[in-house]
This record gives C-alpha cells, sequence and structure tokens, in this order.
C-alpha cells in the first residue's frame, strides 16, 4: 500500500469514528439506554451486514431503525410481516399500463418496498416460508428477479429484521439459509431502574427530532471498502477459524460437548462475518487492527442465531448462547507466529 494510500484509508477510518460518535449522540435523542445494541448495529452497518433483532414488544426496536435511518439520511422502508403477506408485496410487480394515447401497452415494473437502504423487516417470522424467500436473492446479492428480469437494488443496502420471542402461534421459523445471511443477532433486553425512569417522564408519542447527517449514503459505503481493506494477523485469523470449526460435530475438532449438543454447526459464511465484526469492533475502538478479544467479544452475536441444536440439548434445557459460551472457553487461542 502506497503512503498516500495509507493516508486515505487513515482519514476514512478516523471520519468512520466521527461518524459513529454522531450516530450515538443523534440515537440518544430518543432511545434511552441500548447502548450496546446501538454499537453492535453500527457495527453490522459499517460491515454491510443484515441484523437480526429479538426482543418483547415495547422495546423500541422499531423506533430504533427509524432513527438510525434519520440519522444516517438513508432511503428507509418498514414491512410488517404477516401470514398473508405475498412476495410480490416486498419485491415489487409488473403492471399492465397504457400510455397517454391509450393506443400502447406495456408492462410497467413498480418497485416494492425492499428498493430502500435500510429496510425494517417488522416480525419477519409471523409470515411463511414462500414470502420469506423474497427476501433471501436480495440479502445475498443485491438483486431482485421478477418475471426473469433482474434489478440491483443501490448500495448500502442492510436489512434490520425483529422478531417476537414470546408468541410462537401463528409464527414460522426462518429457514437456516436466510438465519446464515443475517450478520448479527441482537438480543434486547428490559431498561434498568433508572433507564426506566427516564423513559417514563418521556412523551408516550414521542417524535423523531431533526438531525445532523452523520455521513452520506457514499460516504458510509466508503467505510464499508475501508473495513474490508484492515488488516488482519494470521494468529487472529487462526483463532477465528478454530472457533467455527469447533462448532461443527462431525468435524475432526469438535469435543464431546458439541457431539452431543449440537446438529448442525457453522458454515464458512459465519467465519467470514466473525472476521468482519472483529474488524469493525476494532476501528470503532480506535485500533488498527482486531486482537482476540474482538473475536472473542463478537461470537455470541456472529455465531448464536446459527447454531442448530439436537434434541439433546432441547431436552436439557440448553440454548445455542450455550452453546457459543462453551466454544469462546474450550478452545485455545492459536500460538502467535515467532
Amino acid at each position: 500500500m502506497s503512503s498516500d494510500d495509507l493516508r486515505n484509508a487513515q482519514e476514512k477510518v478516523a471520519r468512520l469514528r466521527t461518524c459513529y460518535a454522531t450516530i450515538r449522540k443523534n440515537v440518544a435523542k430518543t432511545i434511552v439506554g441500548q447502548d450496546q445494541v446501538i454499537r453492535l448495529l453500527t457495527t453490522g452497518l459499517v460491515c454491510g451486514g443484515h441484523m437480526l433483532m429479538e426482543g418483547v414488544p415495547g422495546l423500541a426496536k422499531t423506533l430504533m431503525i427509524k432513527t438510525l435511518a434519520e440519522t444516517l439520511g438513508w432511503r428507509f422502508s418498514r414491512i410488517q410481516f404477516t401470514p398473508d403477506l405475498m412476495p410480490a408485496d416486498i419485491t415489487g410487480t409488473e403492471i399492465l399500463q397504457s400510455d397517454e394515447t391509450g393506443a400502447r401497452r406495456e408492462l410497467v415494473f413498480h418497485k416494492g418496498p425492499i428498493f430502500a437502504n435500510l429496510i425494517l423487516g417488522d416480525e419477519i417470522n409471523r409470515t411463511p416460508p414462500k414470502t420469506q424467500a423474497a427476501l433471501l436473492e436480495a440479502m445475498q446479492e443485491h438483486a431482485v428477479t421478477v418475471n426473469g428480469k433482474t434489478y440491483r437494488l443501490h448500495p448500502p443496502f442492510v436489512v434490520a429484521a425483529t422478531q417476537n420471542p414470546i408468541e410462537q402461534e401463528g409464527t414460522y421459523p426462518l429457514p437456516e439459509a436466510q438465519l446464515d445471511r443475517f450478520m448479527l443477532s441482537l438480543y434486547l433486553d428490559y431498561p434498568s431502574v433508572a433507564e426506566e425512569r427516564l423513559i417514563a417522564a418521556r412523551p408516550a408519542r414521542l417524535q423523531i427530532p431533526e438531525m445532523e447527517i452523520a455521513a452520506t449514503c457514499e460516504e458510509f459505503q466508503s467505510f464499508v471498502e475501508a473495513i474490508d481493506q484492515v488488516p488482519v494477523s494470521e494468529h487472529v485469523l487462526n483463532y477465528a477459524v478454530a472457533l467455527v470449526i469447533a462448532s461443527r460435530p462431525k468435524g475432526p475438532h469438535a469435543d464431546d460437548y458439541v457431539r452431543n449438543y449440537v446438529a448442525w454447526g457453522l458454515s464458512p459464511r459465519c467465519t467470514q462475518h466473525l472476521v468482519s465484526a472483529a474488524k469493525a469492533t476494532a476501528v470503532l475502538d480506535g485500533r488498527p487492527s482486531p486482537e482476540i478479544r474482538d473475536v472473542r467479544d463478537m461470537a455470541l452475536p456472529v455465531m448464536r442465531h446459527r447454531i442448530i441444536l439436537n434434541y439433546n440439548a432441547l431436552g436439557e434445557g440448553l440454548s445455542s448462547s450455550d452453546v457459543v459460551n462453551h466454544l469462546v472457553q474450550a478452545v485455545r487461542e492459536p500460538a502467535a507466529a515467532a
């Protein structure tokens, strides 16, 4: 890397940290607490990754995403997933239209809500698999195909989907292929007593105020490219790979715990997401490259929604988070190169 390229990369990173500070300041105008969730959301955004948010109703999941869209100046769409939602309601559809004279008719594609920068998929598990599958191509390929024609989605493109963990009747579990496309899973918990007092003092119908735009779409996309270029030592890379391959029960690196409780382990895409998230964490902390602690810190949000438990684990009341915590404790840090 030339000196000019290095200077340019350092300027991008410095600008990214300034943008992160602006995001935190702006989100605090509407959201009380949830600092860790906001940090993880920012981590996903600067990696260009999709996020799955889970929490009971009333924890401001929707307000948080809308506030992020406002502070970023992105085009925002909210898709309310319901059992009767059809794929065309998400992607768009072709409609037969006449010209001004009425002499000629042609099919015109009307874009659906998926054509935006930040998508809030509200209660994504309330819609059948056929409709959930409408997101698969968009999330991976950043494109939508309708009647054989492919339409590109302009970057940045991020899906933030929510799930309600307490209502299971009338829900459809997300297929494993779709879960694997989410970079991070975020669990929102109840606020502390002090935070709830602050929430109670605010109006119930709080409006999002006008905000300083943290970064343009083009500038934010350059942040994503800057994260991709962050160097990773072989030592850190080996640890990320070791964590992932240790989760595969049929592989030679799994221990008895994994063989007893895991049906299917993690994919190579998970390894990529784990390394990217560790890069973003280091940059947001003001460090030039990720360390082992960054991989450990990001292991839970990156890995827990991808691990599929077997009946032994379900019978003993274990969760995928328990498996991830076991892996972090059991997998040894590889020896650093001399």
